[in-house]
Order: structure tokens, then C-alpha cells, then sequence
């Protein structure tokens, strides 16, 4: 699983508590005739000198130029490499030069032909997954193989794709119907954790792109998750599902204690630009409060550098986001990722000054925002991670959550919960103020012409 993009003497190892679910997932897709070794690159580096003879990468776009790098290194030591992955599946072209073969789509219907293939020495070039398969009967993720620095490595999913269509979103590529799991095969999931030590079997993330895209299944799989008694569950789901008090109540009663949400902008217009238009910035108050007093901590991703975007909303930010007062931010810079609206309309109109794929994470601008300057991103990006994670900010933003509380609960379940979540807030501010401190890259002038020198279209990384 692929994470750095700057090349690996550059590494970055993130913080954060969970992996991504690919990894483990096509590892529990793997046939039993041969082993498996799983290694996140966000944790740890890369092993060149493995004794593994085939070689699976899986990575995103912004990872492209970096996967084909390891991939040559890898077929220069004797090894077969497979990429797979969302790049891989959008772009099949770009990528196939470099690798053995590509599976084009999702694992699930051919990874288990590849590796049986693999075996047999009759490795396809390209293997290509239907449009949109069943989820049913999918097999547990292997979270014996997640590596121990992860706090939380219980993940799964219970839905794939998102009713709505963002014109940023990387799901707009290639638009596919809302789908769900059986509750049963998640539920399954998420017990099948018997090789983990007791206290990483009790916290768990659903990793879907919008758990509330069918509200009658969320209702249904939140009530059977109840049964399980976690000590506390992580959901990504759409702004407006907070408006359904009975959702709410349900996510409290499953033992959720955070929420993965696109807050994007406190900007109607910027809104309004990218299609984003199930969120309301007058309810966006309203609306954490709701979530605080039920004790659920916010996760919130907002991103700078959209074409409504001011020099004045951008001085107003850290006095709007005191007053919403989401528990987290992470504050990006828009990504024009390649095959989506948004890119298209911006290399329409030439705006562009970037193709190196290596920049299009949300640490780069890549492009000329139509009414802000370079300096007036970057500096957004300063101001508003520096006042909102200070110490002071943190400790205030802690501290208004704490006593919010629904206080209906019994004392001893109150300090437990309070304790729990008060590591999880204080974790994710620092996992934050790191990233925030790394790995934003101001593109000067002269930096911008080294960039385009070094275009993906030159490295091999062939945006369209």
C-alpha cells in the first residue's frame, strides 16, 4: 500500500490511527496457496530485499510516479509486479509499461484468477473486474497482517460510491450505483478479529465514502452494530445526514465516537462551484452541535484554493470555524485529480501550472485559483492550522466538547466514555499539527519551472 510521494528519502510516516482498507482486504481475498505479507508504506519503508516472489502495489494518482519507481526496482530483482488500485483502474494505459499486469476495477471478482495465474506462470497482462459487482460474500480483511502501529486496525465497509456528485470527487470518474453489503458479511467483519489483543478488537472504522447514502440500511446495520459493544466506532457519512435525529441516536447506541464528514468550505459559493450542494454552511452550526452533545467527535476535511474562494473568507476562517467548532479540521489545498470535472474544467481554461502527479495529494497547488493568489493560499493554509492547533485552541475546542455531553448516562459511563474519546481528540489534533507542520510545499517561481521541466508526461506518469 503506497503512501509517500516525494521519493523515500524524503519519507513521511504519517500518525494516523487506522490503515486504509485495500491492503488488508485484497489480503483476505488471496487464495491459500501462497503467503501474504502486508506493508503499509505510511508506517514503514519499503523492503526491497523480501523474499516475496510477486509484488502486489496498490496506490492513488499522486503515488503514480513513486509506484513506478518501486515497481522497476522490483522487476529488476526477478519479481512480478501487479498494480492495482484507483489510478491503476482509471488510467490502465499510463500504468502498464511499468508492471507485469493491472487489474482495471474492483479486487473482488479477479484477484483470486490472478494469484492462481501468478502460481501457475500464466500472468494476463491486464485483468479486468465488471462494472460494479455484488458485494455480497466478500471475505474478512486480514487484520492479523496490519502492522502494530496502528491503533485501530478493525476496518471495513459496508457501502460503496456516494448518491452525490461532487465535481472535485474522484468517484465522478466513473459514476457508479450507491451499493450495500449485507449487514450480515459486515457485522462478520468486524468480529473476525480473534488473531488482534483484546483492546484492538473493540474499536473499529467503517471506511465507506457516505454510510448514509440509503438511510433505511444505515438504520438497520447501526442497530446490529449495537450488538457488538464497542468501546468506540469511526463512520464517514454526508453533511445532511445529520439532520435525521433517529441516525443520530442510532450512531450513540452503536458506540460511535467520530465522524468523518466533508465540511470542504464555509464558503456558499465555493460550495455551490464544486456541486456541493447537500451542505449548508448557516446549518453547519447547528448541525456539530448535535453531534457534540451525543458525544462524537468531528473529523472534518475543508479545502483551500476553490474558485470562489476570497482574500476576505479567508481572514474570516478562524473566527467561522471558532464558531461552528468542528473537533478537527484537515485543512487542503483543492486537487484537480485527472478524469474528474473539476480537472477538466480547469485544464479547459489553461489553468494548470502543474502535471507532476506526484503534487496532486493537497500538500501542492497545482493550479491558478481564479481569485486568490499563490501567497494567499499559503498563508490561509499557515494562519488557520496555526490558530486552530495551538495548544490554547485544542485545550478550548477539548474542553467545550467534555462539558456538552448529553449528561443522561450513568457517572462511571460518562468518565470512561470522556476518557476514551479525550486520547482520540488529543491524537487526532497532534496527528494534525504534524501534518500541517510537513507537508505543505509553497511552489515559488523558480520551483514551478523545475516542475514543469519535470512534467508527468515525461516521467511516465501520463496524466490526461
Amino acid at each position: 500500500m503506497l503512501f509517500q510521494n516525494l521519493g523515500e528519502k524524503e519519507a513521511y510516516f504519517a500518525r494516523s490511527p487506522a490503515p486504509p482498507l485495500a491492503g488488508a482486504l485484497v489480503a483476505g481475498l488471496t487464495p491459500d496457496i501462497v503467503e501474504v505479507e502486508l506493508c503499509h508504506e505510511m508506517v514503514r519503508p519499503i523492503d526491497y530485499k523480501t523474499d516475496a516472489d510477486f509484488i502486489a502495489l496498490s496506490f492513488m494518482d499522486y503515488c503514480a510516479p513513486h509506484a513506478f519507481d518501486v515497481a522497476r526496482k522490483f522487476r529488476q530483482l526477478g519479481k512480478k509486479v501487479i498494480a492495482g488500485g484507483k489510478y491503476a483502474s482509471t488510467f490502465p494505459d499510463a500504468v502498464r509499461p511499468h508492471v507485469d499486469s493491472v487489474v482495471i476495477g474492483e479486487a473482488e471478482p479477479v484477484w483470486p484468477q490472478v494469484v492462481e495465474d501468478l502460481v501457475r506462470g500464466r500472468l494476463k497482462k491486464a485483468y479486468r473486474s465488471p462494472f460494479a459487482p455484488s458485494l455480497n460474500n466478500i471475505p474478512p480483511p486480514r487484520y492479523d497482517l496490519i502492522e502494530p502501529e496502528y491503533a485501530v486496525p478493525v476496518v471495513t465497509e459496508a457501502t460503496r460510491g456516494c448518491k452525490y456528485n461532487c465535481s472535485f470527487c474522484q468517484l465522478t470518474i466513473e459514476r457508479k450505483p450507491y451499493r450495500m453489503r449485507p449487514i450480515e458479511d459486515v457485522i462478520r467483519d468486524l468480529s473476525a478479529t480473534e488473531k488482534l489483543p483484546f483492546h484492538k478488537r473493540k474499536m473499529a472504522m467503517l471506511l465507506d465514502n457516505n454510510l448514509g447514502g440509503d438511510m433505511d440500511y444505515a438504520k438497520d446495520l447501526l442497530r446490529e452494530m449495537a450488538k457488538l459493544k464497542l468501546w468506540g466506532l469511526g463512520a464517514q457519512f454526508s453533511f445532511d445526514c445529520l439532520h435525521d435525529d433517529e441516525f443520530l441516536d442510532l450512531l450513540v447506541g452503536a458506540h460511535c465516537g467520530m465522524a468523518f464528514i466533508g465540511l470542504e468550505s464555509l464558503n456558499e459559493p465555493s460550495l455551490s462551484a464544486v456541486h456541493k450542494k447537500q451542505n449548508k454552511v448557516a446549518e453547519y452550526k447547528e448541525l456539530f452541535e448535535k453531534l457534540k452533545e451525543r458525544g462524537i467527535l468531528t473529523f472534518t476535511g475543508m479545502m483551500l484554493a476553490l474558485d470562489e474562494d476570497t482574500p476576505a473568507y479567508y481572514q474570516s476562517l478562524p473566527k467561522k470555524l471558532d464558531d461552528i467548532d468542528p473537533s478537527s479540521i484537515l485543512l487542503s489545498i483543492s486537487i484537480p485529480i485527472p478524469g474528474t470535472p473539476f480537472h477538466r474544467q480547469v485544464e479547459s481554461e489553461g489553468r494548470l501550472v502543474d502535471k507532476d502527479l506526484s503534487h496532486y495529494e493537497g500538500d501542492h497547488l497545482v493550479f491558478k485559483p481564479r481569485r486568490v493568489t499563490e501567497e494567499d493560499v499559503f498563508s490561509a493554509f499557515r494562519n488557520i492550522n496555526a490558530y486552530f492547533y495551538s495548544w490554547k485552541s485544542i485545550l478550548k475546542r477539548w474542553f467545550r466538547f467534555i462539558t456538552k455531553q448529553n449528561r443522561s448516562a450513568k457517572m462511571f459511563q460518562r468518565i470512561v466514555r470522556a476518557v476514551l474519546l479525550s486520547v482520540i481528540f488529543l491524537r487526532l489534533s497532534v496527528f494534525q499539527r504534524d501534518h500541517a507542520k510537513k507537508r505543505v510545499f509553497p511552489m515559488t517561481r523558480k520551483r514551478r519551472i523545475a516542475v514543469l521541466g519535470r512534467s508527468a508526461y515525461k516521467s511516465g506518469a501520463a496524466a490526461p
